[in-house]
């Protein structure tokens, strides 16, 4: 039996119990493996020298906090990737790099979303690839530190 291979492409919403319900419903629906895909696209405090350094960390905290959740959900251990700071590119890289079978793309409210606002579902559609999205809450992220 094959699994498919399932990317999660999450960044405010990625520890959402919304997302984590998504998981667990493709989970049980058949085999696949997960892989979460956190763009390096947030914001950090004004004060911090090394801006691109700051959403890299930030990625990763995003990661570490959800990637336990995500993998009970999932019944399964759910692989973490930090990708570029443009969602649209990370998922290309991912999909060219990686190869997946579907993309499961968790965004804020409508409103809140820039990925809504660029429509990056759409945009994923159009490269011919199956995709899910989740509507999830914000979880935030500590801040980092002022240097």
């Amino acid at each position: 039996m094959t699994h498919s291979r399932v990317l999660i492409v999450a960044h405010r919403t990625a520890a959402s119990p919304q997302l984590a319900a998504s998981v667990a419903n493709r989970a049980a629906a058949g085999p696949c493996q997960f892989t979460l895909l956190v763009p390096a696209c947030a914001e950090v405090s004004p004060g911090v020298i090394d801006r691109e350094g700051g959403r890299i960390a930030e990625a990763e905290r995003r990661l570490s906090r959800s990637l336990p959740l995500l993998s009970v959900a999932a019944g399964a251990e759910v692989v973490g990737v930090v990708g570029a700071r443009d969602p649209l590119a990370a998922v290309q890289d991912a999909l060219s790099l990686l190869g997946f079978d579907e993309v499961m793309v968790s965004m804020l409210p409508a409103g809140m979303s820039s990925w809504r606002r660029l429509d990056l579902p759409g945009r994923l559609r159009s490269l011919g690839i199956r995709v899910t999205a989740v509507t999830g809450s914000d979880t935030g992220v500590t801040p980092l530190p002022a240097a």
